[in-house]
């Protein structure tokens, strides 16, 4: 917290301000990066106090932008804070809304007293730890492959573009194309295994190092959204029980650049305590990078930098490369976390090849893309399977889901080079009749309604009927009633009890012959369930 009685020592003075911008003489150990307080005259009935950020560092001159809205005028005393931005990182900024300088701005009850404000960022109160909001990606001595997977509850997701604990993998798609739905389900549905965790290990205490150390938590960057939308997140992840293992820290559209280009960072920062710290596994939403790079655009602009592609500055590949990179699986020696980043990235009319989608994509370990016509067509989520990869692989896939779905993408490439025949009508052999009807099946099956994940087991069996050929004789029409159905016959004979990272029972899922069999005692219990003479 600014104290005037112990900044007094070193001192700049405001030379000038303009649009947020103030520029003032270089005092003695100034660092670029740096927080920099601006007061006005302390003779005055209620000192203003503001923070900025140094940008530009010249052995004469230093040049900082404003975090907040204010006007600030010549003579204005510029006080060093001697740290760069830090975050007061600890489990007490979960369950809320954070801004980008780590304050907790709102909970899940009520707005925050500036008296709880302080005492929650004080480091003195034993229940943070400072974490600095830039910091030098682990090393790869340090590092493990990845190996476990992130299950997103999305069987399009799960079973084609597998993502794993501790990879960086890209959303991107046209604005309203449902990048946002994916990474909120994906957010349910740690909260589902988190949950399904808690029930199954029978802990005695909910905050016990062991069960910190398995659950994964949850952190949503929202950058540049209207503030609206990120309250009504908020309520809806409270409704549905997500804050208790999860943040959400914003810098929406009314607050400055700085701010706004801080968020990820300040955000990156927080995952690296669960997974430094705690030992834990933690995802990383940043919704989006495409607006985080137009304010890094809007701050280089200001500062006079050569703008380049796009009016970008040069060096726009680094800042998010600096805060991809710190995405990592730990060794053993390390406490085998990790920090999953997904990063979003909104494209125009579908163009990939433009300076910022191109520019994640690189740096990531590959991308999910969502495609408008898909969506429009009524296929949800709108993943185009062709254009959407994991590097990684199944190298973090469970052995069930890679026997059962290993096939899988294959199929619907066939499927759509073929497609286009059917819809001109022309008359098709029975072969390539048959693998149209079994690629329909498929992209029926691969449908989800939105704020539905499904756990692994309930994937499994619908991706089995699928591919085995059990519902090539059931109308299109009917598939959403019967995998409706086959859902509740899984959870009401218990099928689900299956955690998906600890392989418990995951021999029965691998076990081909036994989903048939299963699959038939479904069938026969659909027929007697709905048969008119034993409705009751």
């Amino acid at each position: 917290m600014f104290n005037t009685e112990e900044n007094t020592g070193v001192q700049s003075i405001c030379l000038s301000f303009k649009d947020g911008l103030i520029s003032f003489p270089t005092y003695e150990n100034a660092k670029a990066g740096e927080v920099v307080y601006v007061v006005s005259p302390f003779e005055t009935e209620n000192p203003v106090i503001a923070k900025a950020l140094i940008m530009n560092l010249t052995p004469n001159v230093c040049e900082a932008l404003l975090f907040e809205d204010i006007k600030v005028q010549e003579g204005w005393l510029v006080l060093p804070s001697g740290e760069l931005t830090n975050l007061n990182a600890g489990l007490h900024l979960f369950n809320s809304i954070i801004n980008a300088l780590g304050e907790i701005v709102y909970t899940e009850s009520e707005l925050v007293s500036e008296e709880d404000k302080e005492l929650m960022n004080d480091e003195d109160n034993g229940l943070v730890m400072s974490f600095s909001t830039e910091t030098r990606a682990p090393n790869i001595l340090d590092r493990k492959s990845v190996h476990q997977p992130l299950h997103s509850g999305l069987k399009s997701v799960d079973s084609l573009i597998p993502i794993g604990l501790g990879q960086r993998e890209l959303i991107i798609g046209d604005r309203q194309t449902g990048k946002s739905t994916v990474t909120f389900d994906l957010w349910q549905n740690q909260t589902n295994l988190n949950l399904f965790l808690s029930s199954v290990f029978d802990f005695k205490a909910s905050q016990t190092t062991s069960l910190l150390r398995e659950l994964i938590w949850s952190i949503y960057v929202a950058i540049g959204q209207k503030r609206s939308k990120v309250m009504g997140l908020f309520q809806e992840a409270k409704t549905r029980n997500m804050l208790t293992y999860g943040s959400i820290v914003a810098a929406t559209a009314s607050e400055s650049a700085p701010m706004q280009f801080l968020a990820p960072y300040t955000g990156c920062a927080l995952g690296e305590y669960i997974r430094d710290v705690l030992k834990g596994h933690v995802v990383l939403v940043y919704d989006d990078l495409s607006k985080h790079a137009v304010a890094y655009r809007q701050m280089s602009l200001l500062l006079r930098r050569p703008p380049g592609r796009e009016a970008f500055p040069g060096d726009v590949f680094y800042i998010h490369s600096r805060l991809l990179e710190r995405a990592a699986k730990l060794s053993d020696e390390y406490g085998a976390g990790s920090l999953t980043a997904l990063p979003v990235i909104e494209t125009q009319a579908g163009d990939v090849s433009a300076y910022i989608p191109t520019n994640v994509i690189s740096i990531t370990d590959g991308q999910i893309f969502l495609e408008t016509d898909l969506f429009y067509a009524g296929i949800r989520p709108a993943i185009n399977a062709g254009l959407s990869v994991s590097r990684v692989g199944s190298a973090a896939q469970l052995p069930a889901m890679k026997k059962i779905a290993g096939s899988l993408k294959l199929e619907l490439a066939q499927f759509r080079e073929v497609e286009g025949f059917s819809k001109l009508g022309a008359s098709l052999d029975a072969a390539t009749q048959a693998l149209i009807t079994r690629g329909n099946i498929l992209v029926e099956v691969l449908k989800q309604r939105q704020n539905a994940p499904l756990l692994i087991p309930f994937q499994l069996f619908a991706l089995f009927a699928g591919l085995s050929g059990n519902l090539d004789n059931v109308g299109l029409g009917n598939l959403d009633v019967l995998l409706s159905s086959l859902e509740y016959f899984l959870f009401k004979y218990k099928f689900y009890i299956f955690f998906e990272r600890v392989q418990i029972s995951a021999a029965m899922f691998e076990d081909l012959e036994l989903l048939s069999v299963v699959f038939k005692v479904f069938m026969s219990w659909l027929e007697t369930s709905f048969l008119p003479n034993n409705r009751g």
